[in-house]
């Protein structure tokens, strides 16, 4: 049988990178005071976070974390993908927002403030995924 988990992987990409480019454009917005850099920041993200996103999935969909034969809980692995994600995507975040608005605090605080929302948005998009079966073999 064909492994499903590309097409999993391009779909949870692109439910993620709605949820993730309406939160960055509203912070951006908010602490830089232009709807027009939010924009700008949010829109460039796009392209950068998918392509991270989707190769975050793969990462870990080859990771086998197991403790003496037993696969780690769901909330364990989505707490860890979690964490792991949010420095790849918050890195990406400020790097983009200190190229765009030209203000290097300004990026920071964006990134810390995503920090908060978006673990919070990720850890439930996860949840969310894991009940569906699309694009995965037999549970």
């Amino acid at each position: 049988m064909k492994d499903q988990s590309y097409k999993r992987h391009i779909a949870k990409t692109i439910t993620w990178r709605i949820i993730g480019t309406i939160d960055t454009i509203l912070l951006s917005w908010i602490v830089t005071g232009n709807p027009y850099a939010g924009l700008k920041i949010g829109l460039a993200e796009v392209t950068t976070k998918s392509i991270l996103y989707y190769l975050h999935e793969r990462v870990w969909y080859k990771i086998n974390l197991s403790k003496e034969g037993k696969t780690l809980e769901s909330r364990k692995r989505h707490l860890a993908k979690t964490v792991t994600w949010r420095l790849v995507g918050t890195l990406d975040t400020m790097t983009l927002a200190w190229i765009i608005s030209g203000n290097p605090i300004a990026a920071l605080k964006i990134g810390f403030a995503e920090v908060i929302t978006k673990m919070i948005l990720y850890y439930f998009h996860e949840r969310i995924w894991y009940k569906v079966n699309y694009g995965l073999p037999d549970r």
